[in-house]
This record gives C-alpha cells, structure tokens and sequence, in this order.
C-alpha cells in the first residue's frame, strides 16, 4: 500500500512520533493505522503523545562561543529534577554545540546531531526520560569578544541564566562581571535608542499621568518628567544602570575604564514567559478519585 504524507501527519499528530519514525511505522503495517500505532508503541516512540501536553516551564539554558559567535539556546522540560539528569545534561550540551552551526531556532531543529535531527532526538529523549521537553528559543550575538555566563550552574555551561557578552577589547574578566550583572539586574536594553519606542512612551504617559494628580503647574510637571524619564533609562538600559561591581559608576563609564566597549548582550532565563497552569491541591486529590 502507498504511505501518503497525509497519513504519515495523521500517524505524527495522534502520537507524537518523528517523521522517519510514523513513515516506518506504516510501512511495517501496510499503511494500518491502529497497528501502526501499535508498532509505535511497542518501540517506546509514541510515549512522547500523552506528554506533549504538559507545560514544560523548567529545563536548561546552554551557552556556547566559537570565534566571536556566542550562542544560548533554552531546552524546556516540565520538571527541574530534569535538568539534573546527566542524559538530559548531555542531550543539551550537543544541542548547543550544533546550534553554533546555524542562524535560528528553526534551523536548529532540523540540524543533524548523531545521525538524526536535533528535533526528532529530543522526541526520542521524551520516551526515555518520561517527560515533555522542547527546543523552546535560542539566541546568537557576535562580537569582537564574546563572553558567557551562567547562573546556577547544574553543569559547565548550562544553568537557570544564561548570558552572552559582546565587546570590543580584550578584558573577559570584565565581560565576565557585566554578564553577571546583566544576570541579576536583568536590563530591558543595551541603551536608550535600543529600547522599543511604544514601551518608552507608555511609561512617559504613565509617568505624565502620575504627575498631573500632584495638582502642579504643566511647566513643573515637564520639568518632573524628563528628571523621571532619565531615572527610568537608568532603570531599564544596560549602559545607564549603576554597575553591581562599583555602584559608583554606571555600567558604560566602567567599561570605559576598563578599556572595553559594550557592543550587546542575551539574557535567555528558564521558563520566562511561559504560563503555568496551577491546580490546588483538593483538585488534584479529586482528579485522583475519579
């Protein structure tokens, strides 16, 4: 029997199995689909179904530099006893050194690593290790050097943080502290003209707004809102705020004296932005009646 595409994509969205992996499945039923299932089944491919569901907020953030190409990349799982697993661990390491091969997530995804796709090995890492994990994100800055970071570390370049440095110079202890600033103070920008204008001016509106139920008069409030404007810059841009290391100087004048210039930065965190659904305890204890 023929094996068309479209019965290869019903096999995958039933399962969760690879491409390759629904194709030889049908092929070995004579296009069955219940027995394809099966055969699926029976080679530990389809657990990955049941468990492509669930949120999977916890993980890993991998950096790696080649030249002056640095890369972090995030590799989700649902648990953080996940991340302490040396096979996870090694499965992230090899995806981070093939994404310093390609310009995008996507790209990365279908990268070759051992013989299969990066994608189709984290499905197959799914059926072993028991939970849903992706390749959620990565990000690449180049730079004249580039240096890297990782906070709460769970093995040499992977951790909950991670953070890539480009600079002109050559001064990586220096790098190596605004990383770990840029790790904690968490910057929205590397400066002002990097900040998106609709978050700049909606925080000068907010700002105008606040000053205005003061009751003062329009040329006191222009006054207040550029003291707050530059006040909010300091807060949110990288080069503005007061450096960990010497709160006395901003982060740009430090760089200054440290004979470098700080050209950009990533900041990639585990689990940012993703929303985990949260269930009390009586539900789950419900859940488990029924």
């Amino acid at each position: 029997m023929a094996i068309t595409a479209a019965m290869v994509k019903d096999l995958r969205d039933s399962t969760g199995a690879g491409m390759m992996d629904a194709k030889k499945a049908l092929t070995e039923t004579d296009g069955n689909m219940e027995a394809a299932v099966d055969w699926l089944r029976t080679k530990g491919l389809a657990k990955a179904a049941k468990k492509a569901g669930r949120t999977a907020a916890e993980g890993l953030v991998a950096v790696a530099v080649s030249g002056g190409k640095g890369i972090a990349v995030e590799v989700n799982s649902e648990t953080d006893f996940v991340a302490k697993n040396s096979d996870f661990q090694k499965m992230v390491s090899g995806i981070a050194a093939v994404a310093l091969t390609v310009s995008d997530v996507d790209a990365l995804k279908a990268a070759d690593m051992g013989g299969k796709t990066v994608e189709q090995a984290v499905t197959d890492a799914v059926a072993v290790i028991g939970e849903n994990m992706s390749v959620r994100r990565m990000a690449t800055l180049t730079g004249g050097q580039v240096v890297t970071y990782v906070h709460n570390a769970a093995a040499p370049g992977m951790g909950n943080i991670g953070v890539l440095v480009a600079m002109t110079g050559d001064n990586e202890a220096f790098g190596r502290q605004v990383a770990m600033h840029i790790a904690a103070a968490n910057p929205s920008a590397l400066s002002e003209a990097d900040l998106d204008p609709a978050m700049v001016e909606k925080e000068k509106q907010v700002q105008i707004d606040i000053a205005r139920e003061s009751g003062k008069p329009d040329a006191v409030i222009e006054k207040m809102i550029v003291g707050r404007m530059q006040k909010y810059m300091a807060e949110v841009t990288l080069l503005n705020q007061q450096f960990v290391v010497n709160p006395d100087l901003t982060v740009a004048a430090a760089a200054t004296e440290a004979g470098v210039e700080i050209t950009g930065y990533v900041r990639l965190e585990v689990g940012e932005g993703i929303e985990v659904e949260k269930e009390d305890f009586a539900a789950e204890v419900a859940k488990l009646k029924g």
